[in-house]
């Protein structure tokens, strides 16, 4: 069951998909004449000076944290260990296409956010709901497809959202720190069970708290690295852009890579770490207080530009400047994944506190808090799908379930309900994309009526 399920994984992940979501991205960006682009500044502007609106809004918290949110469920271990992964599957020239698929995917993040806001409505609880099960009913016409959407990200938000989050932790903790999985497994649900039952506001608080500091954290790290190995940066961009587009040979534990495997990596690692077109982050974005659907649109295409772009990149030049994607691990096989990153942040700050590299220290600790980010986040986006579906009688029930989902996923291998989840993940992404392609006429009008009023 585990092979078929794999297999089916891989296919929905292939090809197919992976040119539907990147193409979605350059049809909106040329739809929108190079949006965002040219509105980039603007937009973080928006999202990190302004934070709050000026004036009446309707909604429920502000953009800032709606973006944050967002974030907190976008920058997590695939921007630690996807990123690796990429580079030690394609070579360094994944990264090249991995900024592709970041800077369409902000067209792509832009017009989910646009859609979200103008379709949203108001619970029975008085709060806003939206995304793309409201589009697609109320824009599409098409009730039946937004129902498989919200059931694909339901079950998604208890596999890639939730279980595969918390065992990573309760992994990284015992193998870093000799932490018990249960001990793990009960402090995150405790902590995760603080902010979860409380609701949006609550958990919108505790990214807006969060997302902004692990990332710093994460990123004056990196920015440590590579001014130490400043001399190594320009090789490492040499390296990125020349192996974009021819093979990359064999070297150190690194096998080489096809253009085609390479150019596979980056998309398909990027999309997966900034999740544009899957149809997730709208959610968060429907429930800003703001007064224009391009405003919110304006700050939400910013979270791809953080998270692959910004995020990202510091992992990627990391692990090139410091050589790390050349080395082999214990047992003489080529590095990936956390362990990759790891092995370059301890090449590049030696030295051990009780015994621990400083630099493995590190990247855990930031493992633990994006991997934490990314629960409080799939909570909210799997809670809205479970409403959508079944209406606001089972809420609180549903909450509960999704926080001890958190405790077995801690201490359980669940590889086949794991895979059933990715799978559901890719799958989310189908209807999305038939609506943003089907209602880009009107993300396209929205956008003109906006900057005509020579609004910012």
């Amino acid at each position: 069951m585990l092979s078929i399920l794999k297999s089916i994984s891989s296919f929905v992940w292939g090809w197919p998909l992976i040119i539907l979501l990147l193409g979605t991205g350059i049809y909106l960006t040329f739809l929108l004449r190079g949006l965002q682009f040219r509105i980039l500044f603007s937009s973080l502007y928006l999202a990190l000076i302004k934070r709050k609106e000026d004036g009446p809004e309707t909604g429920d918290i502000s953009h800032f944290q709606a973006l944050m949110t967002a974030l907190a469920a976008t920058v997590g271990t695939g921007n630690i260990a996807g990123v690796a992964v990429a580079i030690a599957t394609g070579g360094p020239g994944a990264i090249f296409w991995m900024w592709v698929t970041g800077f369409f995917g902000m067209a792509t993040k832009y017009g989910e956010a646009v859609l979200a806001v103008k379709y949203r409505e108001v619970d029975g609880n008085g709060n806003m709901v939206g995304g793309p099960m409201y589009y697609i009913e109320k824009g599409l016409k098409n009730k039946w497809l937004a129902v498989i959407f919200a059931v694909f990200c339901a079950v998604s938000a208890f596999g890639t959202g939730n279980m595969v989050q918390s065992n990573s932790v309760s992994d990284v903790m015992r193998t870093t720190f000799d932490v018990n999985p249960w001990v793990t497994a009960i402090v995150l649900g405790v902590i995760s069970a603080l902010v979860i039952m409380g609701g949006i506001k609550n958990i919108a608080r505790a990214t807006s708290t969060i997302v902004p500091m692990m990332i710093f954290f994460y990123v004056i790290a990196s920015i440590y690295i590579l001014v130490a190995n400043y001399d190594k940066i320009i090789e490492a961009f040499v390296l990125i852009f020349t192996y974009a587009f021819k093979p990359t040979a064999a070297v150190g534990g690194f096998a080489g890579a096809l253009v085609a495997q390479t150019i596979k990596m980056g998309v398909a690692r990027g999309i997966f770490s900034n999740e544009s077109g899957l149809g997730s982050s709208p959610i968060a974005a429907a429930a800003a207080q703001t007064k224009d659907p391009v405003r919110q649109a304006m700050v939400s295409m910013t979270q791809t530009f953080i998270d692959t772009i910004v995020v990202c990149t510091m992992t990627a030049l990391v692990i090139l400047t410091t050589g790390a994607w050349k080395h082999l691990d214990s047992a003489g096989k080529a590095l990936t994944g956390a362990p990759l990153t790891a092995k370059a942040f301890a090449i590049a700050i030696p030295g051990t506190i009780g015994g621990l590299d400083i630099g493995g220290i590190i990247v855990t600790i930031s493992l633990v808090f994006f991997a934490y980010s990314t629960i409080l986040g799939w909570s909210y986006y799997g809670e809205k799908a479970f409403e959508y579906l079944f209406g606001l009688k089972f809420i609180h029930g549903y909450r509960v379930v999704f926080i001890a989902a958190v405790v077995f996923g801690a201490v359980t291998k669940l590889d086949i309900a794991w895979a059933f989840s990715d799978i559901m993940n890719g799958l989310m992404a189908a209807p999305n994309l038939i609506a943003l392609i089907g209602l880009s006429g009107v993300i396209a009008a929205e956008t003109t009526r906006y900057f005509s009023q020579k609004q910012i």
